[in-house]
């Protein structure tokens, strides 16, 4: 089955304008953009032919150029990244049995985690779309909690039945736990991570489908499967104790930076 990644990237991001171009810095103190970590990070992936970035901006993409990534220019109109990798498709003529949607503001994302997403799908022949979920850890459910007290929109929860199929995702914390009623450990919310596996025909039903009132309202690109009756796998992942954090805010800067200092 081949795999391409695909990175999408899109420099007029409201809550943080240029963010894959922010730069972060290593333990070595050497100092890496973002959209550079995370094609990194898609390079350490096994099993996969390709790896793109794909953004509608020059910066982006000259950038990403002269660090020797492979670049697909799409349309500014693409509304998200999942219709920003369905235009790449076609602009770059890429041809592939499995899409993986590697987001650029995720440059912690394990290898296994892919790579968990990709053997998933091959086992599930009925999932048209699979995006791996990872139970929070105590200092990550403080960050989820902490962004939504300070009014911050911040990571993604996931919430899905005994099958594994995605119910919701939330920029809420989700399900709601009584701050008394915290557990010390294993604590039932799941941190979405910020990756999708599709199936070329998921895609390129997505685009076809018009913006659905959930997605709008969350601003999750992926409630529009969800709406649309689409089966979406949640893959539970390990995070072996490798904490886990996406690039939202630039209050996630320090966050992240402190993390790569343990790496």
């Amino acid at each position: 089955m081949k795999t391409v990644i695909l990175i999408p990237a899109r420099y007029a991001s409201t809550r943080y304008p240029g963010k894959p171009l922010a730069e972060l810095t290593l333990p070595s103190g050497e100092k890496k953009s973002l959209i550079r970590l995370s094609w990194e990070a898609a390079q350490r992936v096994n099993g996969v032919a390709e790896v793109h970035v794909v953004t509608d901006d020059d910066r982006i993409a000259d950038h990403a150029k002269a660090f020797g990534a492979s670049v697909i220019m799409t349309s500014p109109e693409a509304e998200n990244g999942t219709a920003r990798c369905a235009e790449a498709l076609r602009n770059g003529q890429v041809e592939a049995d499995l899409i993986v949607n590697l987001q650029g503001d995720a440059p912690l994302t394990p290898e296994w985690f892919v790579e968990d997403l990709i053997a998933a799908m091959k086992q599930d022949a009925e999932a048209q779309v699979a995006t791996p979920v990872l139970q929070c850890d105590p200092l990550t459910y403080s960050h989820f909690v902490e962004d939504r007290k300070a009014g911050r929109v911040g990571g993604t929860t996931a919430v899905f039945n005994a099958k594994g199929h995605a119910l919701y995702f939330s920029k809420e914390v989700l399900p709601y736990i009584d701050p008394d009623k915290v557990p010390d450990s294993d604590i039932p919310v799941y941190h979405h991570v910020g990756c999708y596996a599709y199936r070329p025909a998921a895609l390129a039903a997505y685009t076809s489908w018009g913006i659905s009132q959930l997605e709008v309202l969350e601003g999750l690109e992926q409630l529009r499967f969800l709406v649309n009756d689409t089966k979406m796998r949640c893959v539970e992942v390990e995070g072996k104790g490798r904490v886990f954090w996406e690039l939202n805010n630039p209050e996630d800067v320090d966050r992240i930076n402190s993390v790569l200092k343990d790496l």
